[in-house]
């Protein structure tokens, strides 16, 4: 099982905690939501809780709790531009349709 982060992701999340000046990582994680069932979540991580699997890519710590795991398992995320849109993009090998805008999946 693992979470990788491509190397302008990590370093855009290098950037991003050095200017919020705290936190060990990134949370990654699942809630239902979207047309599609599921989107993905993404927040700062001051203390992962005891249950967290926690991965290491690029230099940065990367924290999931245990039931969003199942669905983000072999994701790799990128960052990157693209035309007017920046932002994360998850390759995620789980996921078998997503709706049109891409806000939201199902597995």
């Amino acid at each position: 099982m693992a979470i990788t982060l491509t190397d302008a992701a990590a370093e855009h999340v290098r950037q991003f905690l050095a200017n919020r000046g705290k936190g060990m990582g990134l949370r990654l994680g699942v809630k239902t939501s979207g047309c599609s069932g599921m989107a993905y979540v993404l927040e700062f991580c001051d203390e992962p809780a005891a249950e967290d699997v926690v991965f290491e890519s690029n230099g940065v710590k990367v924290v999931v709790d245990p039931k969003s795991l199942v669905y983000l398992d072999g994701t790799e995320l990128d960052y990157g531009k693209e035309g007017l849109n920046e932002g994360f993009r998850f390759n995620n090998p789980n996921v078998k349709d997503s709706c049109g805008c891409g806000e939201s999946f199902n597995v």
